[in-house]
């Protein structure tokens, strides 16, 4: 049996009653490690960048075990850019590459960067039209109920890459579970930590980093994902939002990280 582990904090009020979004966290854990993986997030929540929380909402729940789905991890290349705009231009040329719409890329984009308040989950957004098909406003469709498999071959798999930020190691797994769901082409995601200028664009073959997609010092993140027409999007959600998925470490061949500038 393992623990799903889920915390979400905020500032001013609960997310639901416009407090600000300070951090959020998930783990598939078993009882061994279910202490200290709390209060690490705990104190994550505590002593963040975006400021110190006074709501938090820690959430633990059983998971049988026979219930997870094992999910390859996405290899990873890196892009190195010199700007915000050489950024966001590339990523948008990767995401034509994977096969979302040039429209849609573009209006993914504008709606990222015109956000007023970081997205607690994702948007769901038609790969083709650019429409967003999902209604939840700023709380977006969140991905929940993963972790890797092998945590210390997965964080060795890493610092061979020279990636050591908890950024990277979170976003990974995320991108690895949602790139395994039914009817998704890609994701493009930002950070809402200020000091974070790393984004990323995510395929089914790849995870590509960017550099800079995002200025430093904003506190606006967010992440959208290009669906399929025809998508069945009550069984995508269920997927992404309440399927347990543990992440297998990639093998050694995959371990070099590509660099392009």
């Amino acid at each position: 049996m393992l623990y799903s582990v889920r915390m979400r904090a905020a500032q001013g009020d609960a997310h639901e009653k416009g407090g600000k979004h300070i951090s959020g966290a998930e783990r598939l854990v078993s009882q061994e490690q279910l202490p200290s993986v709390a209060t690490a997030m705990l104190r994550r929540a505590l002593f963040h960048s975006r400021g110190t929380a006074d709501f938090i909402n820690l959430t633990v729940e059983t998971v049988l075990t026979e219930n997870v789905q094992a999910v390859p991890c996405l290899p990873i290349a890196t892009v190195a850019v010199p700007s915000v705009t050489a950024g966001r231009e590339s990523a948008q040329a990767e995401l034509i590459r994977a096969g979302v719409a040039p429209a849609a890329v573009a209006a993914a984009i504008e709606a990222l960067a015109g956000l007023k308040s970081s997205l607690r989950g994702a948007m769901l957004v038609d790969a083709q039209t650019g429409v967003r098909l999902d209604d939840n406003g700023e709380k977006g469709i969140r991905v929940s109920r993963m972790d890797i498999a092998d945590e210390q071959a997965y964080l060795c798999w890493l610092n061979r890459q020279g990636h050591s930020n908890i950024h990277i190691q979170e976003a990974v797994v995320l991108a690895s579970k949602v790139m395994a769901a039914p009817g998704v082409v890609a994701e493009l995601c930002w950070s809402d930590d200020p000091e974070y200028v790393t984004g990323y664009v995510s395929t089914p073959m790849l995870y590509t980093r960017f550099t800079k997609l995002k200025p430093y010092g904003s506190p606006i993140g967010g992440r959208i994902f290009f669906i399929k027409e025809g998508t069945d999007l009550e069984q995508l959600a269920d997927y992404l939002q309440y399927q347990p998925v543990l992440i297998s470490v990639p093998a050694e061949e995959a371990s070099v990280d590509a660099i392009f500038d």
